[in-house]
């Protein structure tokens, strides 16, 4: 028997591989540890609806597009891979755009230029550079599908606490009681400001690194 056959197969969700579908939600999120996709957070967080639409956009493009550059790695010269890339994430971009506005129209026109700045997302290439071109296409669906499952819990969870607190709603519909209002209780205007976003962000980051002791830099 060769060695090659003789190597047990990697199963398809092997600890290897569950790491890279967990990993991103947690200890090494895109957004609280590597820092980076902020400026959609700040645009489409001003409503739960616009964020999870965002969150499953890039879910599909960057779990799709990890298998098709991983599929071709091999094939890419090097000196036009970013070009190859971009191709790649460009054309399921404008699927996904074509898709939202024969679907869901009014929440296209809200996300507006921001589903096609998905094409320049520095979460996306950095994952195409950093895995897919040097992965099978299993693995690289995985790795794709949890960085964008990380970045999209964040975005999640930033549009919930905006709604909420900005605009008293949560997926177009009133959830604070109007005995409140009665009361005093007024919508925090400042929570749809794109600052809020950021410093709702920080408070993520924060307490991500507070759980994370690792993440501290206590020398």
């Amino acid at each position: 028997m060769s060695e090659n056959n003789s190597m047990p197969k990697e199963s398809l969700l092997s600890p290897r591989n569950k790491k890279l579908l967990t990993d991103p939600l947690g200890k090494d999120n895109p957004i609280n540890v590597q820092v980076l996709g902020i400026c959609s957070v700040l645009a489409i967080t001003v409503q739960l609806r616009t964020s999870l639409v965002m969150a499953i956009s890039v879910v599909a493009v960057m779990g799709f597009a990890n298998v098709i550059i991983s599929l071709l790695r091999s094939t890419i010269p090097p000196r036009i891979r970013i070009i190859v890339q971009l191709t790649v994430i460009a054309s399921l971009v404008i699927l996904v755009d074509q898709i939202l506005k024969a679907f869901v129209y009014d929440i296209s026109r809200q996300l507006s230029v921001f589903v096609g700045l998905i094409i320049t997302n520095c979460i996306i290439m950095g994952r195409l550079e950093a895995f897919a071109l040097n992965n099978k296409p299993w693995p690289s669906f995985l790795d794709g599908i949890g960085n964008a499952a990380g970045y999209g819990w964040v975005l999640l969870a930033v549009g919930f606490f905006r709604e909420v607190f900005g605009s008293g709603t949560l997926m177009g519909y009133a959830v604070i009681p109007q005995f409140l209002y009665d009361i005093g209780y007024e919508d925090n205007g400042l929570m749809i400001l794109p600052p809020m976003a950021l410093i709702t962000v920080g408070i993520i980051i924060w307490v991500q690194r507070y759980k994370d002791r690792r993440l501290i830099d206590i020398s």
